[in-house]
C-alpha cells in the first residue's frame, strides 16, 4: 500500500512519459470514483486534472503502488470537494439533480460494477456523510478490500465495515428495486408518447402513486422550482405543459447506465429527460434543463 505522504522533487522530462502512461491506465477509475462522489462530470474532470498535477510533482520512486496512491489522492480530494459542493448547493435555485454522464462507451466508468451510478442511487447518496459515501463507492462499485479502504480513508477496517454497513442500510431502506434497462427505456418512450398526445389517463397509468416530477434548471425561466409529488398532481402539472411538446424533437442518449431523452427545440438541446422506475411504475421524472449540466451526454 502506498504511503499517502507526498515528497516533492524537481521532475525531469525523462520520466514524465512513464508517469503519464501510469496515470492514463488508471484514469477511468479515478474519474469513476470522483464522479460517484460528486455527481458532477465537470467537477470530476477538474478533480482528476488536479490529481494529475499532484502526480507530476510527486517523488514517484517512493510510491510502491501507483494505482493505490492515485485512488487515495482522488478519494481524499473528492471528500473535501464534496463538502464544499454541498455548501455551494445551498444557494442553488430550485431542485438540484446529478449532472448526467455519458456511459455509452464505458457503462461502468472504470468500475468493477455499475453500482452507485444510476440517478436514483446518486440522489440517495447525497444523504450519506462524505466518508460513508466514499466507503460505499469504493466497496460497491470498485470492490476494494476493506483494509485498503481503511488505508485510503485513514481509518480502521472495523470502522470502514461500519461505514459501508450504514450506507448499505440507508440505500436499501429508501430505494425500490429498479426495473431492467430495457423496461426503463420502454417506460420513458411510452411516457413521452402519452405526453405528446395529451393522453392523461395513459400518463397516470404509467406513474407510481407517489411519483415525483423534479426539474433542475437553477432558476431557468419557465422551469418549476419545486418538486411535484403524487401521480394525480404530476399529471395535472404535465397537462398544463402540453404546449411544450409542440416543437420538441426527441433523440436518445445513454446516461448513467440508463436511457435518457435528449429534447431539442429549434435544433438546440433544451434538456434531458429520464425516469427512474420500479414494479410500481415511474417513480421519478427527472428533467435536467440547467444548460451547464447537459453538455456531457451524446446522442446514440
Amino acid at each position: 500500500m502506498a504511503d499517502s505522504g507526498v515528497d516533492h522533487e524537481p521532475v525531469g522530462s525523462d520520466d514524465l512519459e512513464e508517469a503519464a502512461r501510469v496515470f492514463t491506465d488508471v484514469r477511468p477509475r479515478l474519474f469513476g470514483i470522483a464522479y460517484r462522489m460528486l455527481s458532477s462530470a465537470s467537477e470530476a474532470e477538474d478533480l482528476v486534472q488536479e490529481v494529475w498535477l499532484r502526480w507530476q510533482a510527486t517523488d514517484r520512486s517512493a510510491v510502491l503502488n501507483p494505482a493505490a496512491f492515485l485512488a487515495t489522492t482522488t478519494t481524499r480530494l473528492a471528500i473535501n470537494a464534496l463538502q464544499s459542493a454541498r455548501r455551494r448547493r445551498e444557494t442553488y435555485i430550485g431542485p438540484w439533480l446529478p449532472e448526467p454522464v455519458d456511459t455509452s462507451a464505458d457503462p461502468y466508468l472504470g468500475a468493477e460494477r455499475g453500482a452507485a451510478l444510476e440517478f436514483a442511487a446518486l440522489l440517495l447518496m447525497e444523504k450519506l456523510t462524505p466518508n460513508e459515501r466514499a466507503a460505499y463507492v469504493l466497496r460497491e462499485a470498485f470492490d476494494y478490500p476493506y483494509a485498503q479502504i481503511a488505508d485510503i480513508l485513514g481509518s480502521t477496517e472495523p470502522a470502514v465495515r461500519q461505514l459501508v454497513s450504514r450506507a448499505r442500510k440507508h440505500m436499501a431502506e429508501e430505494r425500490r428495486t429498479p426495473v431492467s434497462p430495457a423496461a426503463q427505456r420502454e417506460l420513458l418512450t411510452t411516457f413521452i408518447a402519452a405526453a405528446r398526445s395529451g393522453d392523461l389517463a395513459a400518463l397516470e397509468r404509467l406513474l407510481a402513486a407517489d411519483a415525483t416530477n423534479i426539474a433542475d434548471g437553477n432558476g431557468r425561466i419557465r422551469v418549476s422550482r419545486r418538486p411535484v409529488v403524487g401521480a394525480q398532481r404530476v399529471v395535472k402539472y404535465l397537462s398544463a405543459l402540453s404546449w411544450f411538446w409542440a416543437d420538441v424533437e426527441v433523440e436518445w442518449a445513454t446516461t448513467n447506465g440508463q436511457t435518457s431523452a435528449v429534447l431539442r427545440q429549434n435544433g438546440s438541446v433544451y434538456g434531458l429527460l429520464t425516469v427512474t422506475a420500479s414494479s410500481d411504475g415511474i417513480d421519478q421524472l427527472l428533467w435536467m434543463v440547467n444548460p451547464e449540466k447537459i453538455a456531457a451526454a451524446s446522442v446514440t
